[in-house]
């Protein structure tokens, strides 16, 4: 009986190879950081002004892209099971700062007096 279980189980490791299938339109990683850059910036936009709609810039986003946003949800679901975000948001982060070169001293200033520099990527590398 103990044989029996164990074989069902090892047939079962066995069968599950990966955990989510690549989707069918699968976004390049560097298009992805991109589109990550801009909804960042949209983040930001919608916070300095409250009465602006997330969602309709979000849209925009996307549509400057050319993406369908079932598109990103499938992409970004993919790469954060094949752990592959970090590296992408790393990218992004990079777009960003070169996009506005100040924004690395405010975000330098602002880990050190939180003193919080666990679990952020670098600002350069």
């Amino acid at each position: 009986m103990k044989k029996l279980i164990f074989f069902f189980v090892l047939i079962s490791l066995l069968s599950c190879g990966d955990y989510i299938d690549k989707p069918k339109n699968l976004l390049p990683e560097d298009k992805m950081a991109e589109i990550m850059a801009d909804l960042a910036i949209n983040d930001q936009a919608t916070f300095m002004y409250p009465n602006s709609n997330l969602e309709a810039g979000t849209r925009y986003v996307l549509k400057t892209h050319n993406v369908k946003s079932a598109d990103y949800v499938e992409s970004f679901k993919y790469y954060v099971v094949k752990e592959k975000m970090n590296g992408i948001v790393e990218d992004a982060q990079e777009i960003l700062l070169k996009k506005d070169p100040k924004a690395e001293k405010y975000v330098k200033d602002k880990m050190s007096k939180t003193g919080n520099t666990e679990n952020l990527p670098p600002l350069s590398r």
